[in-house]
């Protein structure tokens, strides 16, 4: 296979230029996106550049230190964005949603590289930094689907909530919301994963044929990833809504006041 052509950085900026088609969309239905997208744009941007930078370094050392040290940061990242975007408050569901993050990128890691790949060297720079990031990106989005929708839910329906809790124990009260939520947010994964390879082509195995790795190893290792990201999710969201009860509910299963953030009304 021929090595992958590099794209100049000309090449690069001329790209930006498609960004003119959403603007336009976005100007004649007046819908106010247009200065979060560029700015989302433009973070997404730097951040990848230094991050290739610091990726340099980090495939030099290859050191466990390190690596573990970066992959603790995207954990942090992650619980902070998870939270936020799900309007919940920090006090509440930071240390839960870190540790559920934490514990499910750990088992997830610990089952796929050290028993599937059978990596000798578990912190191997070009197999742990880049699947934990692919795991901690889908856990991002999925969590934050399943957060949303299961204190939004459990918000929205408090009368059939407290029905159920009068007449149940409150771990059986809220099983109709967990049942809700883990649709909500894994419904659309198992949709992807029914036509990938049908209509779309996974990065990661595009990634690995455009660097000249050979197909039928690429889809082993897609196939590999997908399941990985499957079962992280599933396990992620689980504690997530098994550690933040803990600290939501109170003896009595009744709801702490204040739990969700207010929303900001746009002028």
């Amino acid at each position: 296979m021929k090595d992958t052509m590099d794209i100049s950085y000309f090449s690069i900026l001329i790209s930006y230029s498609a960004l003119v088609i959403p603007v336009l969309i976005f100007l004649y239905y007046k819908i106010r996106l247009i200065k979060s997208m560029l700015l989302s744009v433009l973070r997404m941007t730097v951040q990848l550049f230094f991050m290739a930078l610091y990726l340099e370094y980090i495939f030099k050392w290859n050191n466990a230190w390190v690596n573990s040290a970066w992959v603790l940061i995207m954990v942090v990242v992650s619980a902070v964005s998870s939270i936020r975007h799900s309007n919940l408050k920090l006090k509440y569901f930071l240390l839960p949603i870190l540790f559920s993050g934490f514990l499910s990128l750990l088992l997830t890691d610990a089952f796929f590289l050290g028993v599937v790949i059978k990596l000798e060297y578990l912190f191997e720079t070009q197999y742990f930094v880049p699947i934990s990031g692919m795991i901690l990106g889908n856990i991002l989005k999925y969590n934050i689907i399943g957060l949303t929708e299961y204190y939004s839910s459990i918000g929205r329906d408090q009368d059939l909530y407290y029905f159920l809790l009068v007449h149940n124990h409150p771990k059986k009260a809220r099983v109709p919301f967990i049942r809700s939520a883990f649709k909500k947010a894994i419904s659309p994964y198992i949709a992807t994963i029914s036509v990938i390879g049908l209509i779309s082509l996974p990065g990661m195995m595009t990634g690995q044929i455009l660097g000249g790795t050979s197909p039928v190893i690429a889809i082993k290792y897609q196939v590999l990833i997908v399941i990985g990201i499957f079962i992280a999710c599933i396990l992620n969201l689980y504690l997530s809504i098994l550690f933040t009860n803990r600290s939501v509910f109170d003896a009595y299963g009744s709801i702490r006041k204040g739990i969700m953030r207010k929303e900001k009304k746009n002028k």
